[in-house]
């Protein structure tokens, strides 16, 4: 069996016509097929066209093999097929295009086939990664609400550590504040009593009523008790205007742990909340509402400035309280060194006064024997004096008896020297006693005189012994002690 169109060499067609190639139509081209490229889309889109193939195909036109000046004749070959089979021959696909459009085909299906199950594991893979994601987001908001409740935590134990610690410092400061003013009003007995002295001392008479160091240390006793009042009263004051700035950081730290425990309260029944939990709902827009008027490090930064502003407050009360104990210390110490110096040199004095009228009643009483022996001495003097006028007069007659020898016998003998020396030598004697019992007169009446003044002097002695140890030193045998002048009761 032969097909319609085969070529026209068949063995049913006649002799072949000769025909000028150039009268033959030109060769129509293949037909211009275009390749099928599956567009991409977004996931979730689809082309409403995506199943039609992409194929197109031209249909040529036959031109008639004429000659431009030839005409049709009768004696030409009948043709071997119908014109419309002729027709339809020359408007057919080649195997070429044929192929390449089933190729076009299959390889269409399978990119369709390959985005779809592209887009089937993309779309798996979204939900599970939607899912982790949804999961660790929660987890994470969890971890940092748990996170954030350990902030809260640490912050609440550091303000309640700082506020319990600033409420013993206010304690202590009122404590320390009743010490000074219980101190400042003990100084007043000691204050007294070095007053007292001060006036009783003004009672000596005399030369005795001296500016010693009995009186220097009174009056630096004096200042002293009244610089300690007023430093005392002074520190009493500062630890009154430190107890207000305390109470101010008090407040800040209570106001602050009340937020921080209603911050706790809040984020521990987020922290509850569970997909199964009963009182959860919507709440659309509300994560566009910023309510927030702080960032977690102004957050930790305002608590941090409330303890630090604390802790400030406790370091000045530290320092005043050290301050204070080294005033007390300092203070006690200084008047009980005043008191004990000054006492001392009460002793002292007292010693220097009872020595010094111990030496003056010895010496009123060795003047008393001067006084006697003096009296002796003069007595004695007088006698010596009438003793040698005999030997004088005695030495004077014979020498004047050897003038009266005659001629030669007035020799410058030995006798005659031995007597001129004795003259010479009772006179002298004479005059020396005469000087001395002068003399001696003259210290009888200087010792009198003496006496008069011992006795003036014991009776001043007497009256500032009594003054220094009978008044004052029988008002200084006691003294505050050492925790009534700290301020202990």
């Amino acid at each position: 069996m032969e097909f319609l169109g085969t070529t026209r060499t068949a063995s049913y067609c006649g002799p072949k016509k000769a025909c000028d190639i150039g009268t033959l139509p030109p060769a129509e081209p293949a037909p211009a097929v275009r390749e099928c490229c599956q567009p991409c889309y977004l996931p979730g889109y689809r082309c409403l066209t995506s199943w039609r193939p992409s194929l197109f195909y031209k249909v040529s036109n036959t031109q008639p093999c004429l000659d431009e000046g030839a005409t049709c004749c009768s004696t030409l070959r009948p043709p071997t097929v119908l014109p419309a089979l002729r027709s339809a021959l020359f408007c057919r696909y080649s195997p070429h295009d044929w192929e390449q459009s089933n190729q076009l085909q299959i390889r269409g299906a399978e990119a369709s086939r390959l985005w779809a199950g592209r887009l089937t594991g993309d779309s798996m893979r979204l939900m599970q990664d939607k899912d982790q994601l949804t999961h660790q987001m929660q987890e994470g908001t969890c971890r940092n609400l748990r996170q954030r409740l350990s902030d809260i935590g640490f912050w609440k134990s550091e303000l309640s550590y700082e506020l319990e610690r600033l409420l013993n410092e206010n304690r202590s400061l009122e404590t320390i504040r009743r010490r000074l003013e219980c101190a400042a009003e003990e100084v007043n007995c000691p204050l007294k009593v070095a007053l007292e002295c001060l006036y009783h001392r003004e009672k000596r008479t005399g030369i005795d009523l001296v500016h010693d160091n009995v009186e220097k240390n009174l009056i630096r006793e004096v200042d002293l008790l009244k610089c300690c009042q007023e430093q005392m009263r002074k520190l009493a004051q500062r630890f009154e205007i430190q107890m207000r700035d305390n109470r101010d950081a008090q407040h800040a730290l209570e106001r602050d742990l009340e937020d921080k425990n209603s911050a706790q309260f809040i984020d521990e029944k987020c922290f509850n909340l569970r997909n199964t939990s009963d009182c959860i709902s919507f709440f659309h827009g509300v994560e566009r509402i910023d309510g927030t008027i702080s960032v977690p490090e102004t957050w930790a930064k305002f608590s941090n400035d409330n303890i630090r502003h604390s802790q400030n407050m406790r370091a000045n009360c530290i320092r005043l309280r050290e301050e204070a104990d080294n005033l007390f210390e300092t203070l006690s110490d200084q008047m009980w060194k005043q008191f004990t110096t000054t006492n001392l040199a009460f002793n002292t004095r007292i010693s220097e006064v009872t020595d010094v009228k111990n030496k003056l009643q010895t010496q009123l009483a060795k003047t008393l024997q001067e006084i006697f022996q003096a009296e002796n001495t003069i007595m004695l003097l007088e006698r010596s004096i009438m003793a040698k006028e005999c030997p004088l007069k005695v030495a004077q007659t014979r020498l004047e008896y050897r003038t009266r020898r005659p001629n030669v016998e007035l020799c410058r003998d030995i006798p005659q020297f031995k007597l001129m020396n004795e003259v010479f030598t009772l006179d002298n004697t004479l005059q020396t006693l005469k000087l001395r019992l002068r003399e001696t007169q003259d210290t009888l009446q200087l010792l009198v005189m003496t006496k008069c003044r011992l006795e003036h002097e014991l009776a001043i002695k007497a009256n500032t012994l009594c003054v220094d140890k009978e008044k004052c030193m029988g008002m200084r045998k006691t003294f505050p002690c050492t925790p009534r002048l700290v301020g202990y009761t």
